[in-house]
């Protein structure tokens, strides 16, 4: 039996979670669980799988948690106190870190530091903190496994090799719902409309992400931390089916690739029973009905944020820190019609000029790095 907590559990990645370890209620126990704000659905989750804790991120949702949950015996924790409970709880074996954005990062730290494995899954968290997070990983004997299905894919076909012999790490993109459209038509793009994903279903921040290829961009810095590649060797194509979710080429020429269905269940599996597998609940390819795959070069030109992240991860030091950043602070103003989808990488780019020099190796000069980069950001955007 292998105890879990689930940080994020009411959303896109923590309910496919629970759903995977409802399939298999002889392998996986919940001990917590946090959300930050659907105490209901929170509450339904908590009486279901009946953890011994849960915490609400927002504080003044925890009457409403306290008043559904009474006489459960559930302890409810509120804030950023219970955040930490939750991924330090005692026993647990493993983390499913699902939080989106930034406020991923001090929670699966903090759990890592605890010594429990993690199912990576917030991607922000290498971003901002890669070389910290990898070696506090290492010093406390830590498995960090990618839930992402791009690094989930890397870490499967990365067994096939040794490190020294991967020639480069090819990250496969959907392309996002603006693949085809032009260039002169994305001012007229609107949130509703980039929030139509064509072939995953996610959050409202990662479909955003797609659309503008950020996401494809801050997973490479992820695959840079996870898997000790260089920029240089670690490439994307574009990949609109959704089929191959990414491909080891080694210095033979063989290319090595995971395939799978468009489900983040599959890879959440993977994280959890790692390093067994177990038999899938759910319907595998079949190859003779798929449509034909394509693979096209992405344009960096129309999708600058592919540009940007390159340029943060060669800086190294603040830069990565300040393109998350900027970037959430880009999104949630784009999400709530405060500016354009064609200013989310200009915001980003401008933050990068102003705010990337200088070192943020330490856990606060991170989460300073971070506040520094938002708050200018979010003037930016006012003014």
């Amino acid at each position: 039996m292998k105890n879990i907590s689930v940080l994020g559990s009411t959303g896109s990645i923590g309910r496919s979670t629970l759903d995977v370890i409802d399939m298999y209620p002889d392998r996986f126990q919940v001990l917590g669980l946090s959300a930050w704000s659907n105490a209901e659905r929170l509450a339904e989750q908590a009486k279901k799988f009946h953890p011994r804790l849960v915490c609400i991120g927002r504080p003044e949702k925890e009457k409403t948690l306290q008043s559904l949950l009474e006489g459960t015996g559930i302890e409810i924790i509120p804030g950023p106190d219970g955040l930490n409970a939750v991924a330090t709880l005692k026993d647990v074996h493993m983390i499913v870190s699902g939080i989106v954005g930034g406020a991923g990062f001090l929670p699966t730290y903090q759990a890592i530091r605890a010594g429990k494995d993690v199912a990576l899954a917030n991607k922000e968290t290498l971003v901002m903190g890669g070389s910290l997070i990898m070696e506090t990983a290492r010093e406390h004997g830590v498995a960090l496994l990618p839930v992402d299905s791009e690094h989930n894919a890397l870490h499967q076909s990365l067994k096939a090799g040794r490190h020294g012999e991967v020639k480069k790490l090819i990250l496969t993109a959907s392309g996002g719902p603006f693949l085809h459209v032009p260039e002169e038509e994305f001012p007229s793009i609107t949130p509703e409309s980039a929030l139509r994903h064509p072939t995953w279903k996610m959050g409202p921040k990662i479909t955003i992400d797609s659309a503008t290829l950020m996401n494809k961009g801050l997973e490479i810095i992820e695959a840079s931390f996870l898997f000790s590649m260089p920029p240089q060797k670690i490439e994307v194509v574009i990949h609109p089916q959704s089929v191959v979710h990414s491909l080891v080429e080694y210095i033979d020429g063989s290319l090595i690739c995971q395939m799978g269905p468009a489900d983040m269940r599959l890879p959440i599996l993977y994280c959890l029973s790692y390093p067994e597998r177990l038999p899938g609940p759910y319907p595998p390819l079949t190859l003779e009905n798929l449509t034909p795959l394509q693979f096209l070069p992405p344009d960096r030109e129309k999708f600058p944020c592919l540009r940007l992240a390159y340029e943060a991860l060669e800086a190294g030091g603040r830069a990565p820190v300040v393109l998350n950043a900027a970037n959430e602070v880009a999104v949630h103003a784009f999400l709530e019609r405060k500016t354009g989808f064609v200013d989310i990488p200009k915001i980003i780019e401008n933050m990068m000029k102003d705010y990337a020099a200088g070192s943020a190796a330490t856990v606060e000069e991170i989460l300073e790095t971070d506040r520094e980069t938002r708050r200018a950001a979010t003037r930016l955007i006012s003014e």
